[in-house]
């Protein structure tokens, strides 16, 4: 308490004190002090003393009772305010004169798994406003020009009260250097901007891994407000970059770094009078990926080659696809290609109208999305594998079983015959070599053991679930899709509209899953997975994209990704024969112009063609793994409306092959279309 505080309390207790003693001679009778100011002599008993004497000495009495309790309460709120409280208001009085004024830091960097930046910061020149411009007309109007934004918008931005007063908000970045120094040159129209140099996101790979790495957007308001409650998570400011989409969203608390601070003196208006106390920015933590920058762009090469190809043919709506490439060993995702690619680039700073329209263009094909883990199709002959090993954990065939296949199939009745894709037929063949030909008859025999099986009519279902179908793989990204395993429930609750006969599971059905047709949906990622546990003979693990990530200021590595299998799919060792043996077959045996472009290998792939059949042209499937006898690299692709398995998705993963082994391939004759 200082010294002028302590010298004032005294003084209002010495006058209350002084107060309390006049008050107690007025009151005293008999001998006391008295004012002879003359009038009548008391009443007799009972009667009233009106005297003027009486009459002052109670006045004075009450005045100085009044005076006593101002005085009173006086002081106990002035020991309130100087000893119980003092502390609060002294803090109080401190941040009325001081601010905080907030800067950005620079988000982490997103590297390949060899140290290759695929993400980084670039400067950016940024023209800040402090609220004061709002009232300044023709500053605000001349800015707005100058910058060629809205007068509106640049008074929005200047304004944001979520940032303190004191702080600089943007109103534009990337300004120009011309803009720029006609700001430097006339401070005198402009005391309430000034320009700033910050960071932008920069993509110096281009195009490369677009949907895997997302993109940076300015928070939106919804973002800010969820921050509020983080409990403890990033709190954000109008203005902040964050991740919209992709790894940039998936790791957005790892690469936002720590907004700085500097505290500042401020008069009653609020005017910066001096600098204090200062915490610098820290920058975000760098994230290496598991993608491998060669074989990704030998990915998204080869798929955006095909999609070409066949628009060139004349299929215009064939522009979308996706193609995978995982480690068998340990799930890193090496490359996740996804078609039409995009410029993550137009997002820094704020997407144009015009880009924003051209993304968003129903005959755009979609580029925002990644289609590896997002888009769904029928997974056509290369789920043929899984209902084999259906139809043997199932007792519904043995590995002896033998059907006939004359190229068309009435095994429920002539009125409900379906062809075999080879309408010749292919003659009497096993399991192994139904997988070998893609004979549809074989699995449409599975289909109807399974259809009379009673209590294990959902087998066929329960092993695809068992295989990872139907849901989500778990891979470190948004908007992953977890397809669909249709069984009866499903179509009795989706088909509501229907008539009840039309709603009940019927044959029909059956036949269709077991070859990848009809009601069933896979991602892409999915598939991968699937031949992923075929190579490891049961062991899938969950596919991830993060491998490490590496400390704040070139601090090294904090933490490394640990592999973690998240499926285990048992099936005996004698069914993992006969299915590898059958995927084997398929490269080799199939076809001889399939075969010529894998014999020019030194290493040994199993495979397996699809042609998914929905709408008018077919989603072209291919999905392999090798080294056939030590798996390491596992290829699943999907094309839209690329045609036959053969002849489209085929070429994308024999050309991801040859960039991996640099084997690349030499064979130029096309295979033929019965590659299905």
């Amino acid at each position: 308490m200082s010294s002028g505080t302590i010298l004032l309390i005294g003084c209002i207790v010495i006058l209350a004190a002084v107060a309390v003693v006049v008050v107690l001679m007025l009151s005293r009778g008999g001998n006391g002090l008295k004012f002879d100011i003359g009038g009548q002599a008391p009443r007799a008993a009972g009667g009233n003393d009106t005297s003027a004497e009486t009459t002052f000495k109670s006045r004075f009495l009450g005045l100085g009772v009044f005076s006593g309790s101002v005085i009173g309460v006086l002081l106990a709120r002035l020991w309130s305010m100087q000893v119980v409280s003092g502390e609060d208001y002294t803090r109080q009085a401190e941040s009325n004169r001081t601010r905080t004024v907030t800067t950005a830091a620079p988000r982490g960097r997103i590297l390949d798994r060899n140290g290759v930046e695929l993400v980084t910061n670039r400067p950016s020149l940024t023209v800040c406003a402090m609220s004061d411009i709002a009232d300044d007309a023709i500053e605000l109007n001349v800015l707005s020009a100058l910058l060629g934004i809205p007068a509106v918008a640049a008074k929005r931005r200047a304004t944001d009260s979520t940032q303190s007063a004191q702080s600089a908000r943007m109103v534009a970045v990337d300004a120009t250097r011309s803009a720029v120094a006609f700001i430097q040159e006339h401070v005198d129209v402009f005391p309430d901007v000034s320009v700033e140099t910050r960071t932008q996101r920069s993509y110096p790979q281009g195009e490369v891994a677009a949907q895997v790495l997302g993109y940076t957007g300015t928070v939106t308001q919804d973002q800010i407000d969820a921050s509020v409650d983080s409990n403890g998570g990033i709190t954000y400011e109008s203005g902040d970059t964050t991740g919209q989409a992709g790894v940039e969203y998936q790791y957005e608390e790892l690469l936002q770094g720590v907004r700085g601070e500097q505290t500042v003196y401020v008069d009653v208006h609020g005017n910066v009078l001096d600098y204090s106390t200062s915490v610098p920015a820290e920058s975000g933590s760098d994230i290496m990926l598991t993608i491998d920058l060669d074989i990704q762009k030998a990915a998204e090469e080869a798929l955006v080659a095909q999609i070409k190809k066949r628009q060139d043919a004349g299929v215009k709506e064939c522009t979308s696809g996706a193609a995978i490439v995982l480690d068998a060993t340990n799930g890193d995702v090496l490359a996740m290609a996804s078609a039409p690619l995009f410029r993550p680039e137009v997002f820094a700073g704020g997407i144009s109208q015009d880009d924003w329209d051209e993304l968003s263009a129903d005959d755009a094909g979609n580029p925002l999305m990644n289609k590896a883990v997002s888009g769904q199709y029928v997974a056509a002959s290369t789920i043929k594998p899984l209902t084999t090993f259906a139809a043997l954990d199932y007792g519904i065939a043995t590995p002896d079983t033998t059907y006939d296949c004359t190229g068309w199939w009435t095994g429920f009745g002539s009125a409900y015959g379906k062809y075999c894709w080879n309408t010749k037929g292919h003659g009497y063949l096993n399991l192994r070599n139904g997988i070998v030909n893609s004979c549809d008859v074989v699995f449409y025999e599975v289909a109807k053991g399974f259809y009379n099986a009673g209590d294990k009519s959902d087998g066929m279902q329960d092993t695809f679930r068992k295989w990872g179908l139907g849901s989500t793989t778990g891979v470190d990204l948004p908007s992953e899709s977890s397809g669909r395993v249709p069984d009866a429930e499903w179509k009795w609750n989706y088909f509501s509209n229907w008539s009840d006969a039309d709603r009940q599971w019927n044959g029909g059905d059956y036949t269709n899953i077991a070859i990848g047709q009809g009601d069933i949906a896979v991602t892409p990622l999915q598939m991968a997975c699937v031949y992923m546990g075929i190579a490891n003979r049961g062991t899938i693990w969950r596919p991830h994209v993060l491998k490490s990530v590496l400390g704040r200021g070139d601090n090294g590595t904090s933490r490394e990704y640990e592999p973690a299998v998240s499926l285990s799919p048992e099936e005996s060792s004698s069914n993992y024969d006969l299915v590898i043996s059958g995927l084997d077959g398929v490269i080799y045996e199939e076809s001889e112009s399939q075969s010529a472009h894998f014999t020019n290998m030194k290493e040994r792939v199993a495979g397996k063609t699809g042609s998914g059949e929905h709408g008018e042209y077919p989603t072209s499937w291919f999905c392999c793994y090798a080294p056939e006898d030590n798996p390491k690299y596992v290829v699943a692709v999907a094309v839209e409306k690329g045609g036959y398995g053969g002849s489209c998705a085929l070429y994308v993963a024999r050309d991801i092959l040859g960039a991996i082994y640099n084997e690349p391939d030499t064979q130029t004759s096309e295979v033929q279309d019965t590659s299905r």
